[in-house]
This record gives structure tokens, C-alpha cells and sequence, in this order.
């Protein structure tokens, strides 16, 4: 760094405790979990407010005054916007300013009786919850401003926030050397699965927190006076490389790289004369150190960075990324000019959902679309303003190389955050701002130019106001989605009397006015309450839907109180939006059960051929044999342009082969083989039709056929094999089992190959090395009824004992009820266990009788004979 680093100013104890406080804030914040949990913002907010007070009290024992650099602006207008946008406004106002949540009022609060003041924010207690972030940021930033005057001070909280990047990276690899996938062994994340398992469980977020550590790390090297002071800096950088490569991050990659060039960029940018030979050496260590980092990091990581990469080869996948959400979220900053307040997004963005999804949308991915939705156009103005200040330290004369690395890092994390949200989560915004303090200090020769005044007390007084009402506003702002949504589930589970759930479930409404999730279980428990209830569920499903049209559980609970209603015609419409809003087991397990007549089925039906075809097996496999027919019919009309309608008339075909109707299944099948003459499956029809009529022999040589069209298949060789055994052709069936054996990829397939190899065996009547292919089957696919058969074998082959293991092997994976008749068949095998022990016991004086039981009981003698019934 430049010759600030070299100042030898006394420092106040009070500064030193300020600077003990923002320290343990770049330590803790990553630590808890990558700061994500809420509960992070009360050390934040009260380790923020002390370090203000401290610095303030010590600039005043030193007689400075205040530094407020133009960074700071934006950190404090953006608290007063979050105030503004929870004061209360009357119902015209708020049509003035925000006719979006006007409307939202109009529909969703006022048939409630929730028809008061609304503020501007769609969720009050996520924008209190932010505007205490904003307060914690603006205290810790001019704090830090304070404590980076004195140089020593300065590299202390660099060196902190380098080696803490340092340290979460070897957290990251201890867990990948001892094959860890919990965090410490412990805890493990619910909703994620980084490839690192470190304090971070978004890969992304881990990304960017050491990248900004590693550029600051290697700059803090290039500063120190000695190499040997540079090696452990040197050493974090590699580091924490390490860690954004192992992350798999594909935008923290990117954007680390960039960090680093753009390092080197400004380091041969700012030197000249004399010192340029010292300058292309410090440029070409960057670029030394960013080459070993990702050498090493590819090399341990390569097959993981391929598979990641692939991801992102094709256009179909670059279209369904990320960036098809900036169209809607630009509308959505559109709707709401004023913004839909701050933190409120979560429960908002639903509203505009035209697709659905799996997972909730927290943030939309990209800082500018944030503030523009967030805030509206005053958001845009404050980055506006921010990105200025950010400039103007950029084109700061006379910066060391530390400084330097701090600008790049943080423009790299910047840029990051066009496609992430970072810079939401206090770990990474509390490092970015500690480190731009660094630069944003007053000059050198500024502080020695100017008179030296003194802190006023009513600075002190307004910091100590601020943080408390950033305690205030984490207080009013406890309550999350999360929270809501569980204790409100809580009481409908619970069944909870309906007038209490009503009251607990308004208030909640209140304080979340955008939450569908909470329309839905209000709904839900109407719906329970009987015919008497179901329009007011009925209202609540409206609702929900309003605020997410793509809402299963609200279509989901407008069904059950149209059924309990008797409009079973327009509730099966609703199963089938649910359906197609994601909720697809709900249509499997639930509503399939509840139709009674084709009108019904066919409002059931999915609008798309491919979905239409899932719904025929899943219908064939409920048990509707008297109306599948007719349905298909049709199914079949209704998609009959669409490719998939051959494997309708393929239903048509099974059904038929079912009930023996095989001039029909014939027909059928002959109508599959002329829209999908190419189709694997198109043969297999055919070949299971030609057996039904008689012509196996046919079918064996029309499988046999295809092989080499489908080499390899094993879907094929376990058709044929099927066939070939039932037709006796037992070698040729493990001939073609043998051909596909390289390629069977998993346990079920494999279970399957032992299975056929097994009847092939037993066809032959060799019963010993069937056994042992049964056993080879159970192990990969353990099941009641493979037990069982193993069972039934050693029974066969007078191995008593051996099948009484066996029962109660798959006695075990059948439910309680069904365990009764094992239990009796291990009774009757232990009987006979025992009385072929006594009469061995009884004929031991004699050694042929002895030998003949031996024998018996290997089942050696079911070998001993010709095998009768195979082709030579």
C-alpha cells in the first residue's frame, strides 16, 4: 500500500475497540452460515452501533472530526426510503402513488375487514427488517471510515477479511478430505447441496465473499515490505482461489478472474517512470498467482467443472437461465414506480409468475432489477449515485496496491451481482464496505491540510439513536414468510377451532398482505370445516390465486370446496390446474381416486399429448377399466395430430391384450406400427401380440431382428429373453442376456437380468443355479416377494432352514398387517427343519440312506438328469 500504511499516529483505545468490533463482524458474519439466517441481523445491528460509538469517541479523544465520504449518502437515503415506505397512507394516496397496492388492498385486504391505512411496502415487516440492514451499514461504513485513518488499523482489517476468506476455504477442503456432506458433521442443509461444503450453502454466495478476500489477499501481499511478510498473503490468495474454484460457481469463476485482471489492469495502469520495471513485476504476480489458483483448482475440480460447463453450452440452456426473468421483473419495477418495498419481493413476484416453479424466487438475481423493484426509480438513482462515488474513488491519485486490489475486488463482486445477490446477505456486504472504507478514508494530505476539529456530541447521539431504531426495527420485522407460514400450518394441522384459525390467520394476512401461502391455508381449513364453510374457502382460494396464479394449493383447495359444493365438473378443472402448476402427485393420489364418470376423467385430462399419456398409465394403474376404454377413444381424437397418439392406441392395445380381445389388440397394434413404424416400442407390441395370437416363434424372430438396429438395448434382450424363456428356448434367452450384460447401468436392471436368468434356469429345472440367481436378484433389488421365491426354492430342495431365513427376510419389508401368513410358513418350515434333523438322526447307522439324504438336500440330483425341451 501507498505511505499511509506507514503512519504511526497514536490511536485512541476507543478506535481500537471500534476497529475489535468490525473485526469480529468480518469474522462472524461469514461463519453464521454465510450470514443467511435472520437472526444474524441483531449482532450485526449491535456490533455496527457499538464500533460507531467507539470511533466517534475516539475521533473526539483525538480531536478529528467526522469523515462522511459521498459513499455514505446512498447507505443513509436508502434507510429514509425504507422508512418512507412504511408510514401508512390513506386508501386515495396510496391509489395515487402505488395503484398496484391499492389493488392488492381493494381485493385481497378489504372483504377481510382489513380496510385501515396501508403502507407502501407489500410486506412491512421484511422492509423493517431492511431498513435495519441499511442503518447497520451506513454505522459500520463510517466507522470503518474512522478507524482506517490510522495505517496499522487499516492492514489489521484487511488482513482480517483476507484470512477469513482464507479460513472458510480450508473449512471447505477439511470437509471434502474427511468426505464430510454435513457441515462439521453435523448440520446438514436442507435446501442446498454445495459442492464445498463450507459455513456458505449457496455455491454462488461462496464464490463471491473469496473472491473478494483473495484480490484483497494478494494485493495485502503486494503492499507488505519483505517477501517474507508476502508469503502468507500469498498463501490466502491461493487459497481462497482454490475455494471460488471448487464452488463450481460458473459466475464466481468468471468473475474472480475478472477481479484479478482488472488488478493487474490498474496496477500497470497507475505506475510510471522510475517504478515501472517494479510495476510489470507486481502485474506479472498477479497474473502468476491467478494461473496457479486455477491450475491447481481445475486440476482438482476437472471433472466437476466439465459437467458444470456443460450446462451452459446450448442455447435452450442460456435461454432458460436467468436471464428469461429480466423481461418480467422489468414490468414488475414498471407496476410499481415507487417500489413494492424494500425485502418485499419474495411474497410479491409471485403475482407475475406466469410459469410455475419449484422453488421460491428470494431475490431477483441481479442487483440493478433489485433496487429498480424494491425501490423504483429512487433505487435507481441512489446506485446511480453510488456507482459515482464509486468512480471517483476509482480515479483516486497516489493508491497503493491494496487499495487497488479493494477496487477491483469490489467492482468484480459487483458485477457478480448482476446475476446474484451477494451484496443481500450481510457477509459479503459488511466485507465490501470494511474494504471500501479503506479507500474512502480522508487523504493523507488532506488530514494534514486540514484544522482539527472535534466530533460533536449530537453525532454521538444520532449514532446511538440510529442503532436504536435498528433494534426497533428488527423487533416490528421478527416475523418472516417462513415463520408465518409454519405456526399458521401448525394450527391448521392441528385442527384448531375454525374461529381461532380465522382470527391467527387475518392477523398474519395483515402483516403479510402478498403471501398467498397464507390465503391458502385459511382456505384449507374452511374446505375441512364441511359444506357449510366451503364458499368461504372457496373466497380464500380466489384470493390466493390473485396473488399467484400459478398456485397449486390454490387450486388445490378451490377443488376440495367445489366438491364439497357438488360442482364436481369444475373441481376436477381445478385438480387439473393444479396439475399443471406442478402439484402433479395430487392428480395421481387424489383426484383419480374421486372420479366417477368420463365427463369428469376428461376434465381431469392434461391440455398437452405427453402429459395426456402419463395420465393414461396412471389411470390404467388406478383401477378405471370401465371407463379407460372409452377415455382413450377420446384421448386418442382429441391428440390425434400430435406424435404421442401412438402410444394412446399402445394403451389400446395392452387393455385389449388384457381381456383377450385380440382381434381388436391386433388392430391396434397395427395402427401403432403405421404412426411409429421406427419406435422400439412399436415391436415389443407387436411381438406381444403375435404371442398372444399363438405365433411366439414369429414374435422371437421379429425381436431377434431388431438387434442389430438396437444394439445394446436392454429394454430389448429382457423382451426377448421373456419370450425365448417362455417358449423354452431357455440358452438362447441367457445368450441374449449375455449380449446386453456390459451395458445394464443400474441395480433395478440388473435385478431384472438375474430374474430372467433365473426362470431360464427353473424352465430347465435346475433348481440350484435358479437359486442362485434369485439370490443375486434380492440382493440388488431387495423385495417381499423375491425372498419369497429364494424361499420356495431352498423349500424345493428340502433346504428348510435356509428358507425359513428367507421368509423372514421378506416377512420384514411387508407391512404389520400383511406379516401373518410368513409367520405361519416360518413355523412349518422350522417343523419340517426339525423332523428331517430327527430322521437323519435315525437313519445315521446306515451310510447309503445317509448319502441319498445328503444328496436330497443339496438338490444335487436336479442336475444329475438330461435337460429335456431345449433346441440343439
Amino acid at each position: 500500500m501507498s505511505s499511509a500504511f506507514s503512519s504511526r499516529s497514536r490511536t485512541s483505545r476507543y478506535t481500537s475497540g471500534a476497529e475489535a468490533a468490525l473485526t469480529v463482524l468480518l469474522v462472524l458474519l461469514p461463519l453464521a452460515l454465510g450470514s443467511a439466517p435472520t437472526w444474524v441481523h441483531g449482532p450485526l445491528v449491535v456490533l455496527a452501533g457499538l464500533a460507531f460509538v467507539l470511533a466517534c469517541v475516539g475521533a473526539w479523544r483525538q480531536q478529528r472530526s467526522l469523515h462522511l465520504p459521498l459513499l455514505a449518502l446512498p447507505l443513509g437515503a436508502g434507510a429514509l426510503l425504507c422508512l418512507l415506505q412504511l408510514v401508512p397512507l390513506p386508501p386515495g394516496l396510496l391509489a395515487v402513488l402505488s395503484p398496484e397496492a391499492a389493488g392488492l388492498r381493494d381485493v385481497v385486504l378489504v372483504p377481510l375487514g382489513l380496510d385501515g391505512p396501508r403502507p407502501l411496502s407489500m410486506d412491512p415487516p421484511a422492509t423493517w427488517r431492511e431498513l435495519a440492514r441499511h442503518l447497520a451499514y451506513l454505522l459500520t461504513f463510517v466507522a470503518a471510515v474512522q478507524v482506517c485513518r490510522s495505517g496499522r488499523a487499516r492492514r489489521r482489517l484487511l488482513t482480517t477479511l483476507a484470512f477469513t476468506g482464507a479460513g472458510v476455504a480450508v473449512l471447505g477442503l477439511l470437509h471434502a478430505l474427511l468426505g464430510l456432506d454435513t457441515l462439521f458433521g453435523v448440520l446438514a442443509f436442507v435446501h442446498a447441496r454445495p459442492p464445498l461444503v463450507t459455513p456458505f450453502g449457496n455455491p454462488n454466495h461462496l464464490a463471491a465473499f473469496l473472491g473478494l478476500s483473495a484480490t484483497v489477499s494478494l494485493g495485502l501481499a503486494l503492499s507488505s515490505e519483505g517477501r517474507t511478510r508476502a508469503v502468507p498473503y500469498v498463501l490466502a490468495t491461493v487459497l481462497s482461489g482454490m475455494g471460488v474454484v471448487l464452488s463450481l460457481s460458473r459466475g464466481g469463476i468468471a468473475f474472480f478472474v475478472f477481479g484479478m485482471l482488472a488488478f493487474a489492469l490498474l496496477l500497470l495502469s497507475r505506475r510510471a517512470g522510475t517504478e515501472r520495471a517494479r510495476t510489470w513485476r507486481r502485474g506479472g504476480m498477479v497474473l502468476l498467482c491467478l494461473l496457479a489458483v486455477l491450475a491447481v483448482g481445475g486440476q482438482a475440480a476437472s471433472e466437476h467443472l466439465a459437467a458444470e460447463l456443460r450446462t451452459a453450452d446450448s442455447v435452450e440452456e442460456l435461454r432458460h437461465s436467468k436471464l428469461e426473468q429480466w423481461p418480467v421483473l422489468a414490468s414488475v419495477a414498471r407496476a410499481y414506480p415507487l417500489g413494492l418495498g424494500r425485502g418485499a419481493f419474495e411474497s410479491v413476484f409471485p403475482r407475475y409468475q406466469s410459469q410455475p416453479v419449484i422453488h421460491t424466487a428470494t431475490h431477483p438475481e441481479n442487483a440493478v432489477l433489485q433496487l429498480a423493484t424494491e425501490f423504483g426509480v429512487p433505487g435507481l438513482l441512489l446506485l446511480a449515485v453510488t456507482l459515482w462515488g464509486f468512480g471517483r474513488l476509482w480515479r483516486r491519485e497516489g493508491l497503493g496496491a491494496a487499495e487497488l486490489a479493494v477496487l477491483a475486488g469490489v467492482a468484480a463482486l459487483g458485477l457478480h451481482d448482476l446475476f446474484d445477490f451477494s451484496l443481500e446477505l450481510p457477509a459479503s456486504a459488511v466485507a465490501a464496505w470494511v474494504a471500501l472504507a479503506s479507500v474512502a478514508r480522508p487523504e493523507d494530505r488532506q488530514r494534514a491540510e486540514a484544522p482539527r476539529g472535534h466530533v460533536p456530541p449530537r453525532v454521538l447521539v444520532a449514532g446511538v439513536a440510529l442503532t436504536a431504531v435498528a433494534l426497533v426495527a428488527l423487533v416490528l420485522g421478527w416475523s418472516t414468510l417462513e415463520t408465518a407460514e409454519a405456526e399458521l400450518g401448525r394450527l391448521v394441522s392441528a385442527r384448531a377451532p375454525l374461529a381461532e384459525v380465522r382470527a391467527r390467520g387475518l392477523a398474519l394476512i395483515d402483516r403479510h398482505p402478498a403471501d398467498h401461502a397464507l390465503q391458502d391455508l385459511v382456505g384449507l381449513a374452511y374446505a375441512k370445516a364441511g359444506r357449510a364453510e366451503a364458499a368461504e374457502a372457496l373466497a380464500f382460494a380466489n384470493r390466493a390465486l390473485f396473488l399467484n396464479p400459478v398456485d397449486a394449493w390454490g387450486h388445490r383447495v378451490a377443488a376440495h370446496a367445489l366438491l364439497t359444493l357438488g360442482q364436481r365438473t369444475q373441481a376436477f378443472l381445478e385438480y387439473r390446474l393444479a396439475f399443471e402448476a406442478g402439484d402433479q402427485a395430487l392428480l395421481w393420489s387424489e383426484a383419480l381416486e374421486r372420479a366417477r364418470t368420463l365427463e369428469e376423467l376428461q376434465a381431469l385430462t392434461p391440455d398437452t399429448a405427453r402429459q395426456a399419456v402419463i395420465f393414461a398409465s396412471q389411470l390404467q394403474r388406478a383401477g378405471h377399466q370401465e371407463r379407460f376404454l372409452p377415455w382413450l377413444a377420446w384421448a386418442r381424437e382429441r391428440f390425434d395430430a400430435a406424435p404421442e397418439a401412438a402410444q394412446l392406441w399402445e394403451h389400446e392395445a395392452r387393455v385389449r391384450l388384457q381381456r383377450r380381445e385380440l382381434a381388436e389388440a391386433e388392430a391396434a397394434s397395427a395402427e401403432v406400427s403405421r404412426r411409429a413404424p421406427d419406435a422400439l416400442f412399436s415391436y415389443l407390441l407387436r411381438a406381444d401380440v403375435l404371442q398372444a395370437l399363438g405365433r411366439g416363434n414369429e414374435a422371437v424372430e421379429v425381436l431377434e431382428a431388431l438387434g442389430p438396429r438396437f444394439l445394446g438395448n436392454v429394454e430389448l434382450a429382457f423382451a426377448l429373453a421373456r419370450l425365448q424363456v417362455d417358449l423354452g428356448l431357455t440358452r438362447r434367452a441367457r445368450e441374449s442376456l449375455q449380449q446386453v450384460n456390459p451395458f445394464v447401468s443400474n441395480h433395478s436392471q440388473r435385478a431384472q437380468l438375474y430374474m430372467l436368468e433365473a426362470a431360464s434356469y427353473e424352465r430347465e429345472g435346475l433348481r440350484t443355479r435358479a437359486l442362485e440367481s434369485w439370490k443375486s436378484a434380492v440382493r440388488m433389488q431387495p423385495s417381499g416377494s423375491l425372498w419369497f421365491k429364494v424361499a420356495r426354492l431352498h423349500e424345493s430342495l428340502h433346504q428348510f432352514d435356509a428358507a425359513a431365513r428367507a421368509v423372514r427376510e421378506g416377512v420384514q419389508l411387508l407391512p404389520e398387517a400383511q406379516r401373518g401368513e410368513g409367520e405361519a410358513w416360518v413355523a412349518r418350515l422350522e417343523a419340517a427343519e426339525r423332523q428331517r434333523v430327527e430322521e437323519r438322526r435315525r437313519e445315521r447307522g446306515g451310510s447309503g440312506g445317509a448319502d441319498s439324504v445328503l444328496l436330497r438336500a443339496l438338490g444335487a440330483e436336479e442336475d444329475l438328469g438330461t435337460v429335456e425341451g431345449e433346441e440343439p
